[in-house]
């Protein structure tokens, strides 16, 4: 009787234990503790057959991506046991969340490569370092460079090609990335103030997890515009500010310099004789 159980097919969408590890790469083992732990809904019993479906395919992935992101055990049960949407939903936002704002396809140069882009002999170490905390450039183990961001890293090299030194330019996206980090956090603040807490609020009703999903979704490529439009407008400001002023510095008398001055008093008193 018990061989013949052990022949029978698991309901459609539904798998057995041992399948559910096999799929998911966890031990029979591990997924009865995560059960225990209250990271992973019961099976459903038909019989005396435990089965499992997609959403504790789901339930593994999210908490393996929480694991990732330096949650322990305790704390992720403590956030799936508060979350009111689906396992599925639920894995959904986190990883719409933790999604790149904006993909790019990172290049990598060997050292002599890049020391030539920068007009440089060879490449100061202090740079590279400087580099890599600005989120730019990453030194490889074997000894090549990942230019994290191309797109920021040509423009960084159009400076240095019109005569901007290296140190400057990175100076510049120093200057930039804290006040990208400013204009980062408004557009976080603005997500958690005025969409995510309201959802919070209500309970986290299931049905409006895709709401919020595609609230964030839609709130990036805004993020970009607005960002974009209103440094078009502060740029052409500033420029125009700076085109008075250079204006205004050459309609004044040009200043004679000190070296001059005792040839002219000479000069002057060779005429006065």
């Amino acid at each position: 009787m018990s061989t013949q159980a052990k022949k029978e097919k698991a309901p459609a969408g539904k798998m057995t234990i041992g399948a559910l590890a096999r799929r998911t790469g966890m031990t029979i083992r591990n997924i009865r503790a995560h059960q225990t732990r209250g990271l992973l809904p019961p099976p459903e019993v038909q019989g005396r057959t435990g089965y499992y479906g997609e959403a504790h395919v789901a339930r593994i992935e999210l908490t393996r991506e929480m694991q990732a992101e330096g949650l322990n055990l305790e704390a992720i049960r403590r956030v799936l046991e508060s979350t009111g949407g689906s396992s599925q939903e639920i894995v959904d936002f986190a990883r719409a969340v933790r999604a790149p704002f904006e993909d790019e396809t990172p290049e990598i140069f060997d050292a002599s490569e890049l020391a030539a882009i920068w007009h440089e002999d060879e490449l100061d170490p202090k740079l590279i370092r400087h580099s890599e905390r600005l989120g730019v450039l990453r030194e490889l183990p074997d000894g090549k460079i990942e230019a994290i961001s191309p797109r920021l890293h040509r423009a960084g090299a159009a400076l240095i090609e019109l005569g901007v030194s290296p140190a400057a330019s990175l100076a510049t996206a120093d200057k930039l990335r804290r006040h990208a980090e400013g204009a980062a956090r408004a557009y976080v603040d603005l997500f958690v103030k005025e969409i995510w807490e309201p959802f919070d609020k209500s309970g986290r009703p299931e049905e409006d997890w895709p709401k919020v999903r595609e609230a964030l979704d839609r709130m990036r490529p805004l993020a970009s515009d607005a960002l974009l439009a209103m440094f078009q407008i502060t740029m052409g400001e500033a420029t125009e500010k700076a085109g008075e002023q250079t204006l205004r510095n050459a309609a004044k008398p040009a200043k004679k310099s000190r070296s001059a001055r005792p040839a002219t008093a000479k000069a002057a008193k060779r005429d006065r004789r």
